[in-house]
């Protein structure tokens, strides 16, 4: 029996109005965006601006130019192949996480009636947190029921920018 052999994502940086992201994907797919907050992928990753498109596989080069798009106002959703590494239940709930309009936000509760486990409002945010792909499964816009702002990866501060972001970009 041979064990098969995952080649590592290539990771680029990628400089935003948020801080400096660096984005990963292995093959046609998309796997990871990693937040500001994690120097250990800074370290890994090449620098975006030292690469073409030809250099990167397709989803990266495609993840780079929507983020951009994103920054600037004129991308509201993504449309990138994505394989994020989870559970099933943990991709239930990302894969939901694309269905939040642009620039409006909902609790945990809500997003846990959406994948059908309305009393696992815990284990969605447990599966919120560990999600592999922030911004491009915008986990950003779900919110704590009793109106605060819930918690984020990126740090709260992070999360109210990209929330002021959309809501600058909305009208």
């Amino acid at each position: 029996m041979r064990a098969t052999v995952t080649p590592d994502p290539t990771l680029i940086r990628l400089e935003t109005p948020v801080g400096r992201l660096v984005v990963g994907g292995r093959g046609d797919h998309l796997t990871h965006v990693f937040l500001p907050n994690d120097p250990g992928a800074f370290r890994r990753a090449r620098r975006s601006e030292d690469l073409s498109d030809s250099d990167l596989p397709a989803a990266v080069s495609a993840a780079r130019r929507q983020l951009v798009e994103y920054f600037a106002g004129v991308r509201r959703a993504f449309d990138l192949p994505l394989a994020p590494a989870g559970t099933e239940f943990q991709r239930q709930v990302w894969f939901a996480l694309a269905d939040i309009p642009y620039g409006a936000t909902i609790s945990y509760a809500q997003l846990a009636a959406r994948v059908g486990r309305p009393s696992a409002f815990r284990a969605v945010g447990q599966a919120n947190g560990a999600n592999p792909l922030p911004i491009v499964l915008p986990c950003h816009r779900v919110v704590a029921s009793g109106g605060g702002i819930g918690g984020y990866g990126g740090g709260l501060d992070l999360k109210r920018r990209l929330l002021a972001l959309e809501e600058a970009h909305r009208a």
